[in-house]
């Protein structure tokens, strides 16, 4: 015969049952919470940037608000006069972008090497001082020159903006780019040219931008070329290929693979998201990007 239990013992042991499983539930909420940050916690073994171009309808102050919340440390290829956004944001821009004749009218052409050794002089000091490293620039397009007077013009105008580079200890990072299907004519377009030119110039201030998108159009064999070609790099882009978009499986490329090559060669430096999202979500894309890079 089982003993009668009262209504008040009733009430009490359902009371003391709930605030049991009410402690268990939080409990568990607490502890599901922690897993999760602790799953979205970042490796460190990659520097995450983005490069703002790409998110034309977001802006720079949301874009550093979620990337911060993402785990990237850079938003890159903006001038110098974004540089206190970024600062109220706790982020650095891992390449400052605003060179005079941008990706067509570059240093291969005497013409146009008097400003950009300017823009040098003038932008190198604001880069210092905001502790920030790399500023990009381009070798300009071919315009029926040959690729060895382009060497020989770049690695000219290059070795009077060295000394401006080592001065303030920023680097001049030129950028590889296809001439196949983005940028036709362009002549800094095969790590080959690229690595001759850090040679002749002969400076740990200048070195190559690789942009694995870029390098895929034109040579493939990515990893095999990072490896070799490892002390002549300061930077990396992504992007999707073919599209330039996401750089998930429906692309060619395997972006965590590359990466542990990347790693393993030592390297310390920023990778950073270039490629446009081609779904709706872009914020959502982006956080995608950086986890796959993230090994």
């Amino acid at each position: 015969m089982k003993p009668k239990i009262s209504r008040r013992s009733a009430l009490g042991k359902m009371a003391a049952g709930a605030a049991a499983a009410s402690v268990a539930a939080s409990l568990t909420k607490r502890m599901t919470a922690a897993e999760t940050a602790a799953g979205a916690a970042l490796k460190g073994r990659i520097n995450h940037s983005v490069c703002k171009w790409c998110y034309p309808k977001v802006s720079l102050e949301d874009l550093c608000t979620a990337g911060k919340e993402m785990g990237l440390q850079s938003v890159e290829l903006l001038t110098v006069d974004d540089f206190p956004t970024l600062r109220k944001h706790g982020l650095i821009c891992a390449m400052v972008s605003g060179v005079p004749g941008g990706i067509t009218d570059g240093l291969n052409r005497p013409e146009n090497q008097e400003r950009i050794v300017s823009y040098f002089e003038e932008v190198a000091p604001r880069v210092a001082n905001a502790g920030f490293k790399n500023i990009i620039c381009f070798s300009g397009n071919r315009k029926g020159m040959s690729d060895e007077e382009g060497l020989e013009n770049c690695a000219n105008a290059l070795k009077r903006i060295v000394p401006i580079c080592e001065k303030h200890r920023v680097v001049a990072a030129m950028e590889l780019l296809n001439s196949k299907v983005d940028h036709k004519d362009y002549m800094c377009d095969h790590t080959k040219w690229g690595v001759e030119l850090v040679k002749r110039v002969g400076s740990e201030y200048f070195k190559l931008l690789y942009d694995i998108y870029h390098m895929q159009i034109m040579e493939g064999d990515v990893i095999r070329t990072i490896r070799e070609n490892r002390e002549y790099i300061a930077h990396y882009h992504t992007g999707g290929v073919p599209g330039r978009h996401e750089i998930d499986d429906t692309q060619e490329l395997n972006y965590a693979t590359v990466m542990k090559a990347i790693v393993e060669t030592g390297f310390k430096g920023h990778v950073a998201q270039e490629f446009v999202p081609a779904r709706s979500d872009v914020l959502a894309s982006l956080k995608q990007g950086v986890q796959i890079c993230d090994v």
